[in-house]
């Protein structure tokens, strides 16, 4: 596409800007705020800094939604997979916390764990129905995230992610609140079960209106929510527009690294992503196992990271004064 033809009017390039450039350039950044919120509220739910929709198995759930549509409702459109990828991203997101609240031993690595296990039983799963009923080649599509097939007239599902964001900022400080622990919440008069499983929906919507239109796209509600935190704080409406940004920056920024790598081929984002998050990844675990709950203090900026004030969270991260002698 030249944009010298774009400023002289050229119908044939306004209408591939229309139709394929605009709609992708909105998807990413969609993309980008809406996984980077669904992780900030999970994490912060979940009262664990490792929990995000990759490892809390909502990814693995709305798939498996998506493929009971394929296999139920073969001539359903996009929004009648978009409604199952909805249920069953809902309910398996409900399942993990369930489960989690369960365990007496929640360490700060153990619950990802958990529910990256939980997520390879629903991976499972799904590959395994897909297999039996021959939908393998129909669901390769959104196993893989990669923006090469959004077009207008089959990504405005993705639009979702908007208002659901815009939710999420109102009730940001009930997340915090019940963030802190039960008892807390309902000391403060916060119905706990009602915020929590709301802040969950959210999550879980979210993730399925991003997994329809663009596929499973891994590590950007983990990672990105972590690098805000350790800088900002943990306190959701003072970093909830913060992670928005850098998540939706991250993505497109990963986009272009993947078209211009193997010109004129594109690499899909899910394996840019993938190789960026997981060494991120290892470096933030590394990182809470041997700092805890410390927080990166920048010199004349002491104040930035101030706002941390879930005591009560598993992996939230506290101001730290330079001299605390830690």
């Amino acid at each position: 596409m030249d944009l010298s033809s774009l400023a002289s009017g050229d119908a044939e390039q306004w209408g591939i800007f229309l139709i394929s450039r605009l709609p992708r350039l909105l998807a990413i950044l969609c993309t980008g705020v809406g996984m980077s919120v669904a992780g900030l509220i999970m994490q912060q739910l979940c009262m664990n800094k490792f929990v995000s929709p990759t490892t809390g198995a909502t990814i693995s759930s709305a798939q498996f939604g998506i493929l009971l549509a394929l296999v139920f409702m073969p001539n359903s459109t996009l929004w009648g997979r978009a409604l199952f990828a909805f249920a069953a991203a809902i309910l398996g997101t409900w399942v993990f916390v369930w489960f989690i609240q369960k365990i007496q031993f929640k360490d700060v690595v153990m619950v990802p764990l958990v529910g990256i296990m939980f997520g390879n039983v629903i991976g499972g799963i799904t590959n395994y129905l897909a297999y039996k009923y021959e939908m393998t080649q129909a669901l390769s599509s959104w196993l893989v995230g990669h923006f090469s097939l959004v077009l207008r007239g089959r990504y405005e599902i993705v639009y979702l992610v908007v208002p659901l964001v815009a939710l999420a900022f109102v009730f940001a400080n009930h997340f915090n609140i019940v963030g802190m622990g039960k008892d807390f919440s309902k000391n403060l008069g916060v119905p706990y079960n009602l915020v929590l499983f709301m802040g969950l929906t959210i999550a879980a919507m979210i993730t399925a209106s991003v997994v329809v239109v663009v596929g499973a796209i891994s590590y950007i509600g983990l990672i990105v929510p972590n690098i805000v935190a350790i800088f900002k704080g943990d306190k959701i409406r003072g970093t909830l527009m913060d992670t928005a940004l850098f998540g939706a920056i991250f993505v497109l920024v990963c986009d272009m690294i993947g078209r211009v790598v193997i010109q004129p081929y594109e690499l899909p984002i899910e394996l840019i992503i993938g190789i960026l998050g997981s060494l991120l990844f290892v470096g933030l675990l590394l990182y809470r196992l041997k700092n805890g709950r410390k927080a990166v203090v920048i010199r004349g900026m002491a104040g930035v990271a101030g706002g941390a004030a879930s005591s009560g969270c598993a992996g939230s991260i506290p101001r730290m004064d330079e001299g605390d002698g830690k």
